[in-house]
């Protein structure tokens, strides 16, 4: 990883840390840091590898940016109105969002405020719940 990447992404990973609720857990997944329902919390893990535990967040150093996935942005369409306009509010810099990435192509304008408090939002519960319905579909 870049030296100019690492200080950022070792904050992104405290923040997430700190704020993220209880139940989901840190781990190496798809090459990036991930933060997943176990298996012991849900045991079907993933649909479309049920070896997998459920992913529900996963951070990483692209090629052009720091990336970070949160998988509540595209199953919760209520959660991803509040965090579009709490970032306008709150970030003098474009948003830059996929169905369920940001991407932060200057480390400085990261909100880490912001996404510490994106991550309270859903807990392991709503995941599941929230997983559940979108598989549903």
């Amino acid at each position: 990883m870049p030296e100019a990447r690492q200080e950022p992404m070792r904050l992104l990973r405290k923040c997430i840390v700190e704020n993220l609720p209880k139940g989901f857990e840190e781990t190496m997944s798809y090459g990036m840091i991930g933060y997943v329902v176990p298996h012991a919390i849900y045991p079907g893990g993933y649909h479309a590898d049920p070896d997998l535990p459920l992913p529900f967040l996963n951070i990483a150093s692209q090629k052009n940016h720091i990336a970070f996935y949160h998988s509540g942005l595209y199953a919760d369409p209520e959660i991803k109105e509040w965090f579009v306009k709490a970032y306008k509010a709150q970030v003098t810099t474009k948003l830059d969002m996929g169905k369920s990435c940001v991407r932060f192509k200057n480390p400085k304008h990261i909100p880490y405020g912001l996404l510490g408090e994106l991550c309270k939002k859903i807990n392991v519960s709503d995941w599941i719940r929230l997983y559940e319905n979108q598989i549903r579909k």
